[in-house]
């Protein structure tokens, strides 16, 4: 059997990215950015106020007090916008906006709260000093200084950041398009009556929903039952829309797997039996002309989910531009025994993962879940992690440190 880096490194060589395209700002969200983003100007642009209030020379408001207030006349209100060049002459103020350029002579704001919130003459009761309530010119950045590095994920920060520095686009790798389809002759639309033998169709759903919260444009196909030529036919169909295929089902030695009947037709696609629990009978290739790399699953549920999140999740950060790197995982410390994992296999178990405050050697605590078969779904939803247990390792006893991977988005 293949190991499971054999196998990741098997499919990764089978995608690359797509080559960067620009887009607008708001059509760049959840992409990667595929270059250095550089401020072409020092932000702020020039000194501004930081509050509502009076812009004056320190010098003249240094022995004020509630007591004996200093009294300046005003003579310019200035607000945020004002593309006018104003000039405080010594011994007087001007009203100034939040925002609003600092006049020339002015190195001071006095807040409103500071004083009497005249409109003629202020009484300013405080004293502020040199570059109080200021924002200095190039404080944020300064001309020249890279705002943004090539393979960040865009998200709304970003894209204040681009927006910030003047830039209406910017260079990223598109969103790779995901395409599921989900195979089997028992399974039902939800919503639709259940007869004899059938299920209702979760794997096709569960898999879309994790390529879009992995930054990708997920499209589900649904089920295509198990005739060779109409699943033949949905694969070639959706290689017009799709920068990778992933397929659920039809993958095992059973009579009626024909997915694997079908694509072992086409010379390009491989099965393999890899090391792992849940999830033993996996492939990849790539199909038609356009090579469109293609990740079949297993049809069990879980297996179906864990396998996305080992095989099919660093085959989709490659295709978006990231770095080609594992998920994260942590040490934990075993609250609940494994009682049984077979020898020469990695067992992943769905597991809750919780952060431990008691201050011990391990920062983690990890709890087992009870129904840990490949059809058991229902134990997804209360689980946050994934106990890793070696090949070599059969049972762990209570107590035990060991690896636990932490589920993106739980």
């Amino acid at each position: 059997m293949k190991s499971v880096e054999q196998h990741v490194s098997d499919i990764l060589a089978t995608v690359s990215s797509p080559r960067p395209i620009e887009l607008d700002l708001l059509r760049a969200h959840g992409s990667v950015l595929a270059e250095q983003v550089v401020a072409e100007v020092s932000l702020p642009p020039f000194d501004n106020s930081a509050m509502d209030g009076y812009a004056v020379r320190s010098a003249d408001v240094a022995g004020a007090s509630t007591g004996e207030p200093v009294l300046l006349p005003v003579v310019a209100d200035i607000p945020a916008g004002d593309t006018f060049t104003s000039v405080i002459p010594a011994g007087m103020c001007a009203r100034i906006m939040t925002g609003a350029p600092m006049p020339v002579g002015a190195d001071s704001v006095v807040p409103v709260e500071w004083t009497d919130g005249g409109a003629a003459t202020v009484a300013v009761r405080r004293p502020a000093a040199e570059g109080n309530a200021v924002r200095r010119e190039g404080g944020d950045v300064r001309k020249g200084t890279e705002v943004l590095s090539a393979g960040v994920r865009i998200g709304p920060a970003e894209i204040a950041v681009l927006a910030s520095v003047g830039r209406r686009s910017a260079l990223v790798h598109p969103r790779p398009r995901v395409v599921v389809l989900g195979t089997g002759a028992e399974l039902v639309e939800p919503g639709r009556r259940l007869g004899p033998g059938q299920i209702w169709d979760s794997n096709s759903f569960m898999l879309t929903a994790a390529a879009i919260e992995a930054g990708c444009e997920g499209y589900r196909h649904g089920f295509v039952g198990d005739d060779p030529a109409t699943v033949l036919g949905a694969i070639e169909d959706v290689l017009v829309q799709a920068d990778i295929v992933i397929t659920s089902g039809g993958v095992s030695m059973g009579a009626y797997d024909v997915v694997k009947e079908v694509l072992l037709r086409m010379g390009t696609v491989r099965f393999d039996k890899v090391a792992v629990q849940p999830g033993m009978p996996q492939g990849h290739g790539t199909v038609g002309d356009s090579r469109t790399p293609i990740i079949t699953l297993p049809g069990n549920p879980v297996s179906s989910y864990v396998s996305f999140h080992l095989f099919v999740l660093p085959a989709l950060r490659k295709l978006s531009g990231l770095p080609e790197e594992p998920l994260p995982s942590v040490r934990a410390r075993l609250l609940t025994p494994v009682a049984s994992s077979p020898r020469g296999k990695r067992s992943y178990l769905r597991a809750v993962l919780d952060y431990d405050a008691s201050g011990g050697d391990v920062a983690y605590t990890a709890s087992v879940v009870t129904r840990q078969g490949s059809h058991q779904l229902s134990a997804l939803a209360e689980t946050n992690a994934l106990v890793v247990v070696p090949e070599q390792e059969t049972h762990l006893p209570e107590g035990s440190v060991v690896e636990v991977v932490k589920l993106p988005y739980r």
